[in-house]
């Protein structure tokens, strides 16, 4: 009897044991979780932009905190600039860009992309003095200014052509925005609400905008490298509950009935 109880007292001992160990074992992989590191591009206000305590701040980093907060994951969004954001995620260096990146089928052959959060279009950008520049139309020989790599550089080449060299393509909108101003540029082709916030942030600055209709609707998307399926239902999961709870709608200021 004495042999079977002692028995059953270790028995009992290492099972109290293995229990305690799972937990520690679950304790730890807790604080070890995976960190996902985001990019993005901050020079697109009021997307994305660095605040005056030089934090990276705007709708898409909140859009992309409410995701976080939802889903339950930690991350980290760099500012690691326009172009990088596409290397990066092609080289495995980041897991997701953040940075109004517009879904075009063309960046869907190389990249995959949540549902959209936001809906814009392109203005143009003119001299508060221009009469000769009224529509897309009127941009043919002369230089346009544009951010490179971006819908608006396609729009820009629609226009003027492929390989035009009236065509001057830059690191961000900013300075696209800032040739135009200098009289190097006759226009510039931008985001609507990325023109709309740079001209209240600079209401000195001798510029116009203009509406044109041929410019098509556009939807911005978080993007990830393709065939990250796990990191697209991630984001695509969180994106849909900040939908229906209103949060997005709150952070963007639109309906998201897109």
């Amino acid at each position: 009897m004495k042999k079977k109880s002692l028995m059953l007292i270790f028995t009992i001992l290492a099972a109290v044991s293995i229990i305690l160990s799972a937990c520690g074992t679950d304790n730890g992989s807790s604080s070890d979780a995976k960190k996902f590191i985001g990019g993005t591009e901050a020079s697109f206000a009021p997307f994305i932009y660095l605040d005056e305590k030089g934090t990276v701040s705007g709708i898409d980093p909140d859009i992309v905190k409410a995701i976080a907060e939802e889903m339950g994951f930690e991350y980290e969004l760099q500012n690691v600039g326009w172009e990088p954001v596409f290397a990066k995620l092609t080289n495995g260096e980041i897991d997701f860009g953040a940075a109004g990146i517009t879904i075009t089928e063309k960046r869907k052959e190389t990249y995959d992309f949540t549902e959209p959060y936001y809906e814009a279009t392109l203005f143009l950008i003119v001299p508060k003095d221009n009469t000769d520049i009224k529509s897309v139309a009127d941009l043919k020989d002369k230089k346009v200014a544009v951010q490179i790599n971006t819908t608006s550089h396609e729009a820009a080449k629609k226009v003027l052509g492929e390989t035009n060299s009236n065509i001057m393509a830059y690191e961000n909108q900013p300075l696209a925005y800032q040739e135009v101003i200098n009289g190097t540029a006759a226009a510039a082709i931008g985001d609507n609400a990325v023109i709309i916030e740079y001209l209240r942030n600079n209401p000195d600055a001798p510029l116009k905008t203009i509406e044109d209709p041929s410019f098509e609707k556009e939807y911005y998307g978080l993007m990830v490298k393709k065939g990250n399926t796990e990191m697209l239902n991630l984001l695509n999961e969180g994106l849909k509950k900040i939908k229906e709870n209103g949060k997005l709608a709150e952070i963007t200021g639109q309906e998201t009935d897109f």
